[in-house]
């Protein structure tokens, strides 16, 4: 039996075996089919990082509506019981009861009256009619609820991201694996044979230690990248919203559906986080507004309609107050003035925030940009150092067959295989990964 059909063979039984291990791993956790718009689709339905920003957009719509007290009535109404021996209170108590006889007018009545009971039942209304600083408040309540839909809208872009991501780390560990388990068993090819050739006496011990140092290390990566396949699949997992504990099959070839549009060639100002700043200085204006009108007169309306008993449940006397009133702050100790100051330095920083984060964005656009075009060609260079590497090495096997090198040649050539194979598998990674980040910077927003 030759060297070639001899390492085929054992490569056969060592694969065999490695499955078999493989499915009673699998019968331990719940496997199940994925694609990425699967994973997409659960993560935006059940992802708490979207959950919590639509309740903060929740919130902001909450303290929008709030805000209808600038024209909406205010009702209220109260029951009051009240008891005083004092002169005045008890005279205007039995005044509002329209209870006054001429007796009350005695004198020493008068000013040493006995205890009176009151009981007051009132209906109050105010009536907001020009309050043009809580208007403007209300345009910026209004906009801000604006800012959480923009915000909501970033999550959702980077919790997509953040799946592609996962499933092409997912993509790059089962690589990983089926190199290992193609390493482990020509490792272990070798080291049989190695082993064999060694007790008949014809080959050096140190050709057996070398082998069996080689297969401990690829035993070793093997067992790392199986855990890199499981702690990909809990991402995963915990990214829809789902416990952990299920290894996910994903189809091999999904990380080439989705490509960059080569047209983009920067950032757009429409991306929901640049808008969300935006909405978030035109909120600003609006406050700033809204403390400068509070220089101006307030005119609001008012009036109650009540009712006043000696008893609890009597409606013996009732009377109405109507009116308009006309209020002006005319001086609050430079409070306003002070709040304006700081409501601009404030709407000034989020100017600076909006360009420096533009500037960013785009520096971080031309350099995915420039990774896209190295990736590609370190992609050509680590196809052709695969074929140079898997031609040297069967030319060594057939060396090693005819015993004119040692099997540390054999190993190394193995081992440079290997590696080569690993840059493609990393260097496929960060191609897609970069697409699909050119797609995260660029997104753009209809609203």
């Amino acid at each position: 039996m030759n060297f070639q059909r001899y390492l085929i063979l054992k490569g056969l039984l060592v694969i065999f075996s490695i499955s078999a291990f493989s499915v009673r791993c699998l019968a331990q956790d719940s496997t199940k089919n994925l694609t990425l718009n699967e994973a997409i689709e659960a993560t935006l339905a059940s992802n708490r990082n979207i959950r919590l920003a639509k309740m903060d957009e929740k919130i902001a719509l909450a303290n929008y509506k709030k805000t209808e007290a600038a024209f909406l009535p205010q009702v209220g109404f109260s029951v009051t019981g009240m008891g005083t021996n004092d002169p005045l209170n008890a005279f205007g108590y039995k005044l509002e009861q329209r209870s006054i006889t001429q007796n009350d007018f005695v004198p020493g009545l008068l000013n040493h009256p006995t205890g009176t009971v009151d009981f007051m039942t009132k209906l109050e209304i105010q009536q907001p009619i020009l309050n043009m600083d809580m208007l403007y408040m209300r345009k910026a309540a209004q906009i801000e609820a604006e800012v959480y839909q923009y915000k909501t809208q970033r999550t959702i872009e980077y919790l997509t991201f953040e799946v592609q991501k996962a499933f092409l780390q997912l993509k790059l560990a089962n690589n990983a694996v089926n190199v290992l388990e193609d390493a482990l068993a020509t490792t272990n090819a070798v080291y049989v044979y190695t082993n064999n050739h060694f007790q008949q006496g014809l080959i050096q011990k140190s050709d057996l230690l070398n082998a069996q140092v080689q297969l401990n290390m690829v035993e070793t990566n093997l067992n790392k990248a199986k855990r890199n396949v499981r702690d990909a699949c809990d991402y995963l997992s915990l990214l829809m919203g789902v416990k952990s504990g299920t290894l996910y099959r994903i189809d091999p070839a999904f990380e080439s559906i989705r490509k960059i549009n080569d047209s983009v060639q920067s950032i757009g100002s429409k991306r929901s986080d640049f808008m969300a700043i935006q909405k978030a200085i035109d909120a600003s204006y609006m406050m700033i507004r809204s403390s400068q009108m509070s220089f101006l007169p307030r005119l609001n309306a008012f009036g109650n309609y009540q009712y006043n008993d000696s008893r609890l449940t009597g409606f013996g006397a009732n009377s109405y107050l109507v009116g308009v009133q006309l209020s002006w702050d005319i001086f609050k100790g430079n409070k306003t003035k002070n709040t304006i100051t700081i409501q601009k330095l404030e709407r000034d920083k989020l100017g600076e925030q909006l360009a420096l984060q533009r500037e960013q964005s785009q520096l971080e656009f031309n350099k995915a940009i420039n990774d896209l075009s190295d990736a590609s060609f370190e992609i050509k260079q680590h196809k052709a150092a695969i074929e140079q590497a898997d031609e040297s090495l069967r030319i060594l096997q057939n060396r090693y067959q005819q015993g004119l090198i040692n099997t540390t040649d054999v190993l190394m050539a193995q081992s440079q295989l290997l590696q080569q194979k690993f840059a493609l598998a990393q260097a496929n990674l960060t191609m897609n990964l970069t697409r699909f980040y050119l797609q995260f910077l660029t997104a753009t927003t209809n609203k």
